[in-house]
C-alpha cells in the first residue's frame, strides 16, 4: 500500500476490479446504458404522479419520493464508477470522497426507512380502509416523509463523521469503486472495534428493524387480501404489494450482507458487487417494476403519451390539414381515371 505522511491522503486510489480488468469494459457499457434508463424511468414516474390527478394519493406521493431518491442515489456513485471503469485514472480526491460518502449514505439510509413507510401506507390501506383518509392525510404524509429524510441525513452525518475520524496511517488504496463506510473502516488502522460495533448497532435500527416492520406489515396485508371476495380486487392488491416486496428484496438483501457484518470480514470483491446491486440495479429496475405491475401507472403513462401526441398534432394543424386535402384530391383524381 502507498503510505503518505499526512493526517489524511490527498486522494484515494479506487482499486475496483483492478485484478479483473476484463470486467471493466462490459461493466462500463452496462452502466452507460442503465444510468440513462434509471434517470428517464424515475423522471417519468415523478412527472406522471404529479400531472395525473388520479395518482394524487399517499401511495404515489411516497413513490415520487422514492423515484427522486433513486435518481440521487445512483447519481452519487455512477459517474465515479464510469470514470473508474472507462479510464486509466482510478483516483478520487479526498474531498470528493467525503462528499460522496455523506451523499451516498444519506440516500441509502433514507431509502431503508422510506420503504418501511411505504409498507405502512399499504398496511393502513388494506387493514384500516375506513380510516385510511383520516390517518394518511396530507399533513401526516408530509410529516412522515420529512421524518424519513431527517433520519437518513442523521444516520449519514453521524456514521460518516465518526468513520472519517479513523486514522488511515497513510493508506490510500480502497478495494472499491466508490467511497463507502464499511470499506473505509476496513482500510483504517488502529483500534476500530468501536466503529464496527457502532455501525452494527445503527444498522440494526436502520436496516433490520424496518425490514421486520415491512415483513410484519405484509403478513397482515396478506391476511386482509385473502378476505377480499372479488378476484379482480385480490389480483390488483397482490399486483401493488408484490411490486413493493420485489423492490424491498432487491434493496435490503445486498445492504444487509454488506452492513450487518463486521467490515473486517468483508471479502475483497463484495463491496463492488453489492454497491452495483443496491446503488445501480435497484434504482434502474424500480420504475419498471412499479410500471409493469401497476395498472394505474401504466394507464397514466398511456394517457400522457396520448396527450403528447395530440399536442404535437395541434402544433401543425394547417400543415396537416393542407397535406390531408392534397392527398384527398389526388385520391379522387386517381379514382376518376379510366381503368
Amino acid at each position: 500500500m502507498t503510505v503518505i505522511n499526512k493526517s489524511h491522503p490527498e486522494e484515494f486510489i479506487l482499486l475496483g476490479f483492478a485484478d479483473r480488468p476484463w470486467l471493466e469494459l462490459p461493466l462500463f457499457i452496462i452502466l452507460l446504458v442503465t444510468y440513462p434508463l434509471a434517470m428517464l424511468g424515475n423522471i417519468a414516474i415523478i412527472l406522471v404522479s404529479i400531472l395525473d390527478p388520479h395518482l394524487h394519493s399517499p401511495m404515489y406521493f411516497f413513490l415520487t419520493n422514492l423515484s427522486f431518491l433513486d435518481m440521487c442515489y445512483t447519481t452519487s456513485i455512477v459517474p465515479q464508477m464510469l470514470t473508474n471503469l472507462g479510464g486509466s485514472t482510478k483516483t478520487i480526491s479526498y474531498m470528493r470522497c467525503v462528499v460522496q460518502l455523506y451523499f451516498f449514505d444519506t440516500m441509502g439510509g433514507t431509502e431503508c426507512v422510506l420503504l418501511a413507510l411505504m409498507s405502512f401506507d399499504r398496511y393502513v390501506a388494506f387493514c384500516k380502509p375506513l380510516h385510511y383518509s383520516l390517518i394518511m392525510n396530507r399533513r401526516t404524509c408530509l410529516l412522515l416523509v420529512s421524518a424519513v429524510w431527517l433520519t437518513g441525513i442523521t444516520y449519514a452525518v453521524s456514521e460518516a463523521t465518526v468513520t472519517l475520524q479513523l486514522p488511515l496511517c497513510g493508506h490510500n488504496k480502497l478495494d472499491h469503486l466508490v467511497c463507502e463506510i464499511p470499506v473505509l473502516i476496513k482500510t483504517a488502522c488502529g483500534e476500530k472495534e468501536t466503529n464496527e460495533l457502532a455501525l452494527f448497532v445503527v444498522c440494526i435500527f436502520i436496516l433490520a428493524v424496518p425490514l421486520c416492520f415491512i415483513l410484519a406489515s405484509y403478513a397482515s396485508i396478506g391476511q386482509a387480501v385473502l378476505k377480499i371476495k372479488s378476484s379482480e380486487g385480490r389480483k390488483k392488491a397482490f399486483g401493488t404489494c408484490s411490486s413493493h416486496l420485489i423492490v424491498v428484496l432487491l434493496f435490503y438483501g445486498p445492504a444487509i450482507s454488506m452492513y450487518l457484518q463486521p467490515p473486517s470480514s468483508i471479502t475483497k470483491d463484495q463491496p463492488q458487487f453489492m454497491a452495483l446491486l443496491y446503488g445501480v440495479v435497484t434504482p434502474t429496475l424500480n420504475p419498471f417494476i412499479y410500471t409493469l405491475r401497476n395498472k394505474d401507472v401504466k394507464g397514466a403513462l398511456r394517457q400522457s403519451s396520448i396527450l403528447v401526441d395530440s399536442s404535437q398534432e395541434k402544433r401543425v394543424p394547417e400543415l396537416g390539414l393542407g397535406i390531408h386535402r392534397k392527398v384527398r384530391r389526388l385520391t379522387t383524381a386517381l379514382s376518376g381515371l379510366p381503368g
